[in-house]
C-alpha cells in the first residue's frame, strides 16, 4: 500500500509510523482544531485572486468579507509601501509591524492602529485558501503617519523612499475619491465601467511613481558628499547643500545634450510648483540618455579620490557641450 503513495503524502505516512500512539493522537487533535479554526474564518464574498487592484507596477489583491469589511492582502500592502517582503512566512507582515513600531513612527501611530497591524485579519479567499489581510482604510492611515514623520525629519535615509511612495498613494486616493463622490451624486456610477476608478488610480500612480531618489539615488549623493569633503550621512537625512543643484546642473545636464540645460530650465519655469529638471525629459529617449550619462558620472565618481580628480576625468571624457576639451581645470571647477 505504501508503495502506491507518493510525494508529501508518503512522507506523512513515514512520519506517522515513527510516532507513538499518544503522539499520533495529539497530532490528530491538532489537525481537527486547525480545520475548526479555518471553518470559522470569515469568507471573502467578493474579489478574485487573479484580479488585484493595480497601482502602477504594484498589485494588491483586495476582497470584501462576508461581514462587509474591505481588506487588502498583507503582501500587497507591504509592496504598496515600497518595502521588501523578506523571507518570513508572514509575507512581510512582521516587517511592516517592525517599521510601524519603530522610533521614527512612534509619535505618529496610535496604539489602536499599531495593534491592528500587529494582528492581521485571517480569512478565506474565494478559492478557499487562508490569507492574511488588513482593513483597506489603514493604508491611508499608515501613509499619513509616514508623511508626518518625514515632515518632522524623523525618518532614516533608507526610509525616505517609503515616504515618497506614501505621498503618491495619498494623492492618488484623493483624486479617485473626489471622482467617486461626483459619480455617486450625479448617478454616473451606474453607467461607468466597473473598473473605471481602479484604472484612474492605476494611470495616475503609474505616471507619478518616478521618484527623484530612483534617478539620483542615495549612492549619487553619498559620492557627492565624499568628493566635496563633507561628512556623510548628514545629520538630517534629507539635507543637501544648496550649491549641489548647481553642481548637478554642471556635471549632468550641461553635458547631456546641446542646449538641454537651458531648455529644461525654461520648461521648469512654466510649472506653478517647482519640480526637478529630469521630470521634463521625454520619458523614452530623454530619460534613457540621462540614465546612461549618470552611469558614466557614477563610474568616474567611484574612481576619484576628490572633486578635482573627478572633474578632470569628466572634462576629458564627457565635456560640456559647446566647449572645447579643457587642458586643465577652470576656476569654476575647483
Amino acid at each position: 500500500m505504501t508503495d502506491e503513495i507518493k510525494g508529501r503524502a508518503r512522507g506523512g505516512v513515514a512520519r506517522s509510523a515513527k510516532m507513538t500512539p499518544e503522539q499520533r493522537k495529539a497530532q490528530s487533535m491538532k489537525m481537527v482544531e486547525a480545520k475548526k479554526i479555518k471553518a470559522e474564518l470569515p469568507r471573502a464574498t467578493h474579489g478574485k485572486d487573479d484580479h488585484p487592484l493595480k497601482i502602477g507596477d504594484i498589485e494588491i489583491p483586495c476582497y470584501v468579507l462576508e461581514d462587509g469589511r474591505r481588506v487588502l492582502a498583507q503582501r500587497g500592502m507591504v509592496s504598496a509601501l515600497g518595502m521588501s517582503r523578506g523571507g518570513s512566512s508572514k509575507g512581510g507582515g512582521d516587517r511592516l509591524a517592525i517599521f510601524v513600531g519603530g522610533k521614527a513612527l512612534e509619535p505618529f501611530i496610535n496604539a489602536e492602529l499599531r495593534s491592528v497591524i500587529e494582528k492581521p485579519i485571517q480569512f478565506k479567499t474565494p478559492a478557499g485558501m487562508v490569507a492574511n489581510a488588513y482593513d483597506a482604510q489603514i493604508l491611508a492611515d499608515i501613509c499619513e503617519a509616514v508623511l508626518k514623520a518625514r515632515e518632522s525629519s524623523k525618518l532614516q535615509k533608507q526610509q525616505l523612499h517609503i515616504a515618497h511612495q506614501c505621498e503618491v498613494l495619498m494623492r492618488g486616493f484623493a483624486r479617485v475619491g473626489i471622482i467617486a463622490l461626483v459619480d455617486e451624486i450625479t448617478g454616473y456610477q451606474k453607467d461607468r465601467a466597473r473598473d473605471a476608478l481602479a484604472k484612474i488610480l492605476e494611470a495616475f500612480v503609474a505616471k507619478e511613481l518616478q521618484p527623484y531618489v530612483k534617478t539620483f539615488d542615495a549612492v549619487f549623493y553619498e559620492q557627492m558628499f565624499r568628493l566635496r569633503g563633507l561628512p556623510y550621512p548628514p545629520e538630517k537625512a534629507n539635507y543637501r547643500p544648496s550649491y549641489f543643484g548647481h553642481l548637478t546642473n554642471d556635471i549632468v545636464y550641461s553635458r547631456l545634450a546641446p542646449g538641454i540645460l537651458k531648455a529644461l530650465k525654461e520648461e521648469a519655469k512654466k510649472e506653478e510648483i517647482k519640480t526637478h529638471l529630469h521630470r521634463h525629459l521625454t520619458p523614452g529617449y530623454g530619460k534613457l540618455e540621462l540614465i546612461k550619462h549618470l552611469s558614466l558620472v557614477m563610474a568616474y565618481m567611484r574612481d576619484s579620490a576628490d572633486w578635482r580628480s573627478f572633474i578632470e576625468k569628466l572634462n576629458k571624457y564627457s565635456p560640456r557641450f559647446n566647449e572645447t576639451i579643457p587642458l586643465g581645470l577652470d576656476e569654476a571647477d575647483r
